[in-house]
């Protein structure tokens, strides 16, 4: 195992499939385990995106793209095999694919939309879990991480059904950690707003404004996400399992979310 302390190396001879990233936080993920010596296998719905991350990741030696939808079984199945034959393994997994196709409060839910946000948000992220632990981690060992949010943590009205399926997520987390170990740890992270297109809606033209209501004084940023991920994927969380760890600029301190 490469030594936990040099960060350029950690990840030396590991792979990592991180869903959901040709751009935003997922593409941050993949940058920092890449950076830290990873090969990467990014998903997203659009191949032309993807391969313009893989360029930014530093070519094929470094990073695949394969387009296809996250929630989708048998796209899955192809990502995992292709990890396996092209960099030998499938040792990290991110599952950062997420859809908020709604807002408003729960009485105008449309339950066609809350019924897909369940099915990409949580019963993919599961699926995603199954697939690598047969093809690889089960033997092998692993770690993985799922993107949650700060909206799972109390009521966030507008996305009250996002929220809850993130809360969802973070109980999955839990309940695969106990399964999954010793072998394989999961953990989770809770950003709070972060300055992606997937988020614009959160912050436009109120940047400021929002911004003033964090203890640090700031938006988070993509980065923000991607070295706290690549920490707990690491030797350096060793001994962390089913944890949330929040990712916020201090805002649930002062009952923001």
């Amino acid at each position: 195992m490469p030594d936990a302390l040099d960060a350029r190396a950690r990840f030396a001879g590991r792979t990592a499939i991180v869903t959901g990233a040709s751009r935003g936080i997922g593409l941050a993920i993949a940058e920092r385990l890449v950076a830290d010596g990873a090969r990467v296998v990014i998903t997203a719905r659009k191949q032309p995106a993807l391969d313009e991350a893989v360029a930014a990741l530093g070519g094929p030696e470094h990073a695949l793209g394969i387009a296809g939808n996250a929630a989708d079984v048998d796209h899955q199945a192809e990502v995992v095999a292709a990890a396996v034959e092209k960099f030998g393994g499938a040792d990290l997994l991110v599952n950062n694919t997420g859809i908020n196709p709604v807002y408003g409060p729960l009485l105008d839910l449309d339950l066609a939309a809350a019924r897909k946000i369940v099915d990409v948000n949580c019963l993919a992220a599961v699926s995603w879990v199954q697939h690598v632990h047969k093809a690889w981690m089960g033997e092998h060992g692993g770690a993985i991480v799922n993107v949650s949010s700060v909206a799972g943590l109390r009521p966030a009205p507008g996305i009250g059904f996002y929220g809850a399926s993130k809360a969802m997520l973070t109980y999955l987390t839990q309940e695969l950690a106990v399964e999954l170990g010793p072998k394989v740890r999961v953990n989770a992270v809770a950003p709070a707003v972060v300055k992606t297109q997937f988020a614009t809606k959160l912050y436009e033209g109120k940047e400021a404004e929002l911004a003033a209501t964090y203890p640090l004084g700031r938006l988070g940023v993509p980065s923000d996400i991607g070295s706290v991920v690549a920490f707990l994927l690491s030797a350096d969380a060793a001994w962390l399992t089913g944890q949330l760890l929040v990712i916020d600029g201090g805002v649930t301190l002062t009952g923001g979310v």
